[in-house]
């Protein structure tokens, strides 16, 4: 008889992922003694491949197709005086020696030009896509990755700041600012003011885009139409939790946006997300 084996232990579990817990601040700037947990998506590892290729994805389905005209510079009178002229093949005007309608003479057809049927969007999976998400979400928790793009973090800030539901009401800029001011993030939009210019003559000015303004503080509602205070404030994004996108969190593909959440998006986000309330 073969003598029986002991049974294989079982590997260790691993232990469950921790759920970041946050102070919730009031409209005052001073932290409320409760506390709350966010979902576990903040607590994942930061993925910098997925977050640039999502935004990317996301860039490339906005862009427009667009082509030449089907007849852009073949619209001359052409002929071809023959060989043993010594002169080249190239079709040439009426009754003229000048070159035209050939890609290598001035005003010809272009050789390769760009046609609308080109296929510009670029696809992603819907994993990926979600990882992204949940990183760019992560991101948010690193001071260093928001100093990196550039913002003005205060001092000792634990982020991403969560406020209460009370900052969806505020309606007018005055209070919006008052408010930064007393969250020391007054300094960051004051960035994104310093640093907006104006666009010289060229093709985005004359397509509208005369300003390019930096992105500054992001902040996220409970639902669309909720502190319109601060929409009009430079480089200040207010989007709502149902619409937010990887874009948001990393303008450019770049992660670690200064974010503001709202206690009232927490749950939102966290039903998003498909997590259950610890």
């Amino acid at each position: 008889m073969t003598p029986e084996r002991a049974p294989a232990e079982a590997p260790p579990a691993e232990p469950p992922t921790p759920h970041h817990r946050t102070h919730v601040l009031g409209l005052d700037g001073k932290a409320r003694p409760t506390t709350v947990a966010l979902p576990l998506a903040f607590s994942l590892p930061v993925r910098p491949d997925l977050i640039r290729r999502a935004v990317v994805a996301a860039q490339s389905h906005r862009r427009q197709p667009h082509g030449t005209s089907p007849t852009a510079g073949v619209r001359h009178s052409v002929e071809w005086s023959g060989k043993g002229r010594g002169v080249s093949r190239t079709p040439r005007l009426m009754g003229s020696m000048r070159g035209a309608q050939a890609p290598n003479t001035v005003g010809g057809r272009p050789a390769h030009p760009p046609t609308t049927e080109t296929v510009w969007g670029k696809k992603i999976n819907r994993t990926e896509r979600r990882l992204a998400f949940a990183s760019a979400l992560a991101a948010t928790r690193q001071p260093k990755l928001a100093e990196a793009r550039g913002h003005e973090v205060p001092h000792g800030a634990s982020l991403p700041i969560v406020l209460e539901e009370t900052v969806e009401e505020v309606k007018t800029a005055r209070a919006a600012r008052a408010l930064l001011e007393l969250l020391k993030l007054w300094a960051d939009v004051r960035r994104a003011q310093d640093k907006t210019h104006l666009h010289g003559s060229g093709r985005a000015r004359r397509r509208g885009r005369v300003r390019r303004t930096p992105r500054s503080v992001l902040l996220v509602t409970s639902s669309a139409g909720r502190a319109l205070g601060f929409r009009n404030l430079p480089g200040v994004d207010v989007v709502p939790v149902g619409r937010l996108g990887t874009e948001d969190l990393a303008p450019g593909g770049v992660a670690g946006r200064l974010t503001i959440f709202s206690r009232a998006a927490v749950e939102p986000l966290r039903a998003r997300l498909g997590e259950a309330a610890p």
